[in-house]
């Protein structure tokens, strides 16, 4: 489980941090942009909104993984330890449950709109279709694409906890031992 944790981690911290490197970049861009050549770039002011949401949905489940997340624990600082280790792990089965839950309702909202253009994407999804003659590079441009990230962060939030659990019952296992 030690490898498996270590590739969630990975994964985890690196999207999170491509995901606000490209945010800074986008940002930093479009005002060096808008103040020397006095226009911004198209999707200069949509992406990053978009990359924000993938960013913190990558974030979540990093912190849920390290097990460093907000925790209100007024209850459990009076719990002995294995009723507090009892109580995590029930925390972490309604984690997945909450994770699955929130892929399969964004992956829906995906499905049922995400046909739809979105309105500072578009132009620039146009241009790389025609610049390339590849019909697939349309996807850029879909409300879909950026919408996914409910799917995808709930998905990734379900294997943290997943992880976190079988984490925590080894943990507890060799404390037992």
């Amino acid at each position: 489980m030690t490898t498996v944790s270590f590739l969630a981690r990975r994964l985890f911290g690196f999207g999170a941090g491509v995901s606000m490197a490209l945010v800074f970049a986008i940002i930093f861009i479009n005002s060096l942009r808008r103040y020397t050549v006095g226009e911004s770039v198209a999707w200069g002011e949509e992406l990053p909104i978009y990359l924000t949401i993938y960013g913190v949905m990558f974030g979540v489940a990093l912190a849920y993984v390290q097990d460093r997340h907000i925790r209100f624990t007024i209850f459990t600082d009076f719990a002995s330890r294995k009723t507090r280790e009892r109580l995590f792990a029930v925390v972490d089965l309604g984690t997945i449950a909450a994770g699955l839950g929130l892929a399969v309702s964004g992956y829906e909202f995906a499905t049922r709109r995400g046909h739809v253009a979105a309105s500072g994407l578009r132009s620039t999804g146009r241009w790389l279709v025609e610049t390339t003659g590849l019909e697939w590079l349309g996807w850029i441009a879909k409300v879909g694409t950026w919408q996914s990230a409910m799917a995808i962060g709930g998905a990734m939030l379900a294997l943290a906890a997943f992880v976190r659990l079988m984490e925590r019952i080894s943990e507890n296992r060799a404390v037992a031992a």
